[in-house]
This record gives C-alpha cells, sequence and structure tokens, in this order.
C-alpha cells in the first residue's frame, strides 16, 4: 500500500484519545474496577475447581477488640460456663468414697502384707459399677501404668485410688486457675496469678497469723518464684500447664494442713515464717528506710563478703530506679543465691557473669571476677590464691565443650554450676571450699567425740 493512502487513512480516522488526562483519583477508580473485575473472575475459577476446599473447618477465631464489649462479655460468660461443665464432670466426695467401697469390695486376694489387690477382671467390673464419671480412668493403659511386679498379675488399689484423686486434684485446679486466666489462652499474667493467690489466702491455715497489711508483700513473694522458675524469657506470663508441671503449687497447698511440722514450713518458700524473714532481712538492709536497697545496702547481704565487682554487675543488668533495687528485684535476687543448682538461677547470676555479652566465660571473665577475691582477701590477711590454680580448677570441674569457653549449658550440665559461681562472687563461699578438706576432718572429729560421750 502506497504510504500516501495510508497517511490519508491515518488523518481521516477520528481521534479517539481524550485532550484531557485522566485526575489520580480516577485511574485509582479504574485501578480497583479492573482489580475487583479480575479478581472475581480468578475467585469464581478457583471456586468451581476447589469445592473440597469447603470441607475444611474454621480453625481461627479473632479475639475481640478493647472496645467490643458485647463480644468480651459473651466470651467470658462462655468460657465461665464451660467451666461449670468441665467442673461438673469432675468426681465429688460422695462419688470418690463410693469408688473406694467398690475397690475394696472387689479386691483380689492374697493381700501383700497390709495393701489390697486387684487384678483386671475385677478391675474392669468396679469400672462398670462406679459410672460414667469413672469411665475414663478404667482402661487397659491405666491398669498397665500401675501394673508393677506382682506375680498374680494386679495393681494396688491404694496406688489406683491416688492415681485418681491426683488427676481429679489436677483437673480442679486446671479448672481454678482458668477462672483467673482473664485473656482466656491458657496462660496466667502476674496480676492473675496475684489475684488468685490472694484469695487463696483465707484458704490456707497456716498462713491464718499473717496481718491484712502483710498481704501484698506476701503476694508479691509467692509470685516471684512462679515468675523467677516458670518465666526464664520474663514475657511476663506463665503457661497454666507449668504451673501444675510444677511442684510449687503443691508447696503452697501445703499449707492447708493445720500440723505442718516447723521444719516443713521453714523449708516451704510460701509459708509464713519464709515470707516474714525474707521481708525482715529486706528491712533490715534498708539502712535510711526509704523502701529501696542501694549497692552499699545490699553488700550486707547474707555473710556480708559478695565482691563489688559482682554487686556492680547486679546493679547494672538487673531493674532499678535511680540506681536503687525494690522489693521486687530483690526477690529475684534471693531466689538465685539461695537456689545456685537450679538452671533458672544458673542463667540469672551467668547473665551476670558475662560481662562482655557474648554467651559464654572465658579466662578474662574470671579473672575480672577472681581478682575482686584476691583483694578481698589481702584486706583480710589472707595469702592470695593464684588464678591460674583456681582457673584450672573451673575448667577442669566443668569440662566445657570448648577447652576455652564455659557456657551456660556448660555449667547446667557439669552439676558444679553453684561451686563456680560461688567461688567467684562470694569470699566466705570461695574459703569454704579452699577449705573444704580441713571442714570434712573437723566435723568428722566432732561427730567422733559426740559418740564417746
Amino acid at each position: 500500500m502506497d504510504w500516501k493512502e495510508v497517511l490519508r487513512r491515518r488523518l481521516a480516522t477520528p481521534n479517539t484519545r481524550p485532550n484531557k488526562k485522566k485526575s489520580e483519583q480516577e485511574l485509582k477508580d479504574e485501578e480497583m474496577d479492573l482489580f475487583t473485575k479480575y479478581y472475581s473472575e480468578w475467585k469464581g475459577g478457583r471456586k468451581t475447581t476447589n469445592e473440597f476446599y469447603k470441607t475444611i473447618p474454621r480453625f481461627y477465631y479473632r479475639l475481640p477488640a478493647e472496645d467490643e464489649v458485647l463480644l468480651q462479655k459473651l466470651r467470658e460468660e462462655s468460657r465461665a460456663v464451660f467451666l461449670q461443665r468441665k467442673s461438673r464432670e469432675l468426681l465429688d466426695n460422695e462419688e470418690l468414697q463410693n469408688l473406694w467401697f467398690l475397690l475394696d469390695k472387689h479386691q483380689t486376694p492374697p493381700m501383700i502384707g497390709e495393701e489390697a489387690m486387684i487384678n483386671y477382671e475385677n478391675f474392669l467390673k468396679v469400672g462398670e459399677k462406679s459410672g460414667a464419671k469413672c469411665k475414663q480412668f478404667f482402661t487397659a493403659k491405666v491398669f498397665a501404668k500401675l501394673l508393677h511386679t506382682d506375680s498374680y498379675g494386679r495393681i494396688s488399689i491404694m496406688q489406683f485410688f491416688n492415681y485418681v484423686m491426683r488427676k481429679v486434684w489436677l483437673h480442679q485446679t486446671r479448672i481454678g486457675l482458668s477462672l483467673y486466666d482473664v485473656a482466656g489462652q491458657g496462660y496466667l499474667r502476674e496480676s492473675d496469678l496475684e489475684n488468685y493467690i490472694l484469695e487463696l489466702i483465707p484458704t490456707l491455715p497456716q498462713l491464718d497469723g499473717l496481718e491484712k497489711s502483710f498481704y501484698s508483700f506476701y503476694v508479691c513473694t509467692a509470685v516471684r518464684k512462679f515468675f523467677f522458675f516458670l518465666d526464664p524469657l520474663r514475657t511476663g506470663k506463665i503457661k497454666i500447664q507449668d504451673i501444675l508441671a510444677c511442684s510449687f503449687l503443691d508447696d503452697l497447698l501445703e499449707l492447708r494442713d493445720e500440723e505442718l511440722s516447723k521444719e516443713s514450713q521453714e523449708t516451704n518458700w510460701f509459708s509464713a515464717p519464709s515470707a516474714l524473714r525474707v521481708y525482715g532481712q529486706y528491712l533490715n538492709l534498708d539502712k535510711d528506710h526509704n523502701g529501696m536497697l542501694s549497692k552499699e545496702e545490699l553488700s550486707r547481704y547474707g555473710t556480708a563478703t559478695m565482691t563489688n565487682v559482682f554487686l556492680d554487675r547486679v546493679f547494672q543488668e538487673c531493674l532499678t530506679y535511680d540506681g536503687e533495687m525494690d522489693y521486687k528485684t530483690y526477690l529475684d535476687f534471693v531466689l538465685a543465691l539461695e537456689n545456685r543448682k537450679e538452671p533458672a538461677a544458673l542463667q540469672y547470676i551467668f547473665k551476670l557473669l558475662d560481662i562482655e555479652n557474648k554467651g559464654y566465660l572465658n579466662v578474662f571473665s574470671l579473672n575480672y571476677f577472681f581478682r575482686a577475691i584476691q583483694e578481698l582477701m589481702k584486706i583480710h590477711g589472707q595469702d592470695p590464691v593464684s588464678f591460674q590454680d583456681v582457673k584450672d580448677e573451673i575448667f577442669d570441674m566443668v569440662k566445657p565443650k570448648d577447652p576455652l569457653k564455659i557456657s551456660l549449658q556448660d555449667l547446667i550440665n557439669s552439676n558444679q554450676g553453684d561451686t563456680v559461681t560461688t567461688i567467684l562472687i562470694d569470699l566466705n563461699g570461695f574459703w569454704t571450699y579452699e577449705n573444704r578438706e580441713a571442714l570434712v576432718a573437723n566435723d568428722s572429729e566432732n561427730s567422733a567425740d559426740l559418740d564417746d560421750t
């Protein structure tokens, strides 16, 4: 075709392009129309080709926002009804007594001493007679779990009944704790656990002597133990399952025993004597009576032989207010030093010893802390011990994977973490370690003298 003809036709064609450019809003609207059109086509096509997606159940439910009051109330009521239903499914005292009567009636001779036994056949009979609530306990799995070395293939009636009691108690406690789970997600925040313990105090006879003005300090003391050991990452919440799995709740509920021995109370962190002891120590250290502890005041803790270098690290790493420590931070400090064999306590102290934040202790770190021990020895008129000897002993005790570095896990695995940390932070602890053989010999001589008399 001739170019003249092409040009003529081009000029004859009307101009379809608009003279005016589209506005930004018009372009956005056009873009949205096109997106909606193509997305609808794609979604419709996807539905036709993937019908089986409809069978997938809904697995995510959004938690109501703070301003959605009605949804929050509905959720709270639903949880309350659910927990009440679960509570009704548990065995009450009358049903437990009936279960014990049936077990005793169906015991299988001969007895082992004074312990009644039951075989699997009678076990199933009791299961049929005891009712629907007990059905979950009368399974082959439970029987096999409690079966030990009985030559007749029987289990102890007492052991089985204690197993049932323990399960019922765990479920009751879980329901009780869940009532304080405001978020409804299976964990308790610090305020939730504080409310639980505060309302538990009147039910514990061993705490009857506590004045109400001390309740807030007691609750703080009790709650810190849970969070120190069960919340190592300091998230501010603890799983209810973790609370049930540890022994702390058992120790707390042990205070229901009106005849609890003095020795048991002294070793129980949650007892009134223990809480008063810890709080009394705090008040005695607080010389200026401002409710906080300075570094100088904390230096008198225990035998007053902790090094200044270690105390400096405590105030560098721990939460303080204008350079002073409050009661809650003090409780963490006490729990760490009184439980140095525990991983959580070692983690607390290890963080203080790791001055370079490298995740391990090297020769420099050990020397940094032990040099302060040597200085205290000079002040007290003792001959300083060579760091090289102490360093070799520490590495021999720990046996780290890396011969030049000691990690937290190395300390925990060695079962010598308490000894190592004591050597580095406390002169009295180091002296006790250094003279351990002489102290053992003296104890033996004293025991022999007592025997002679």
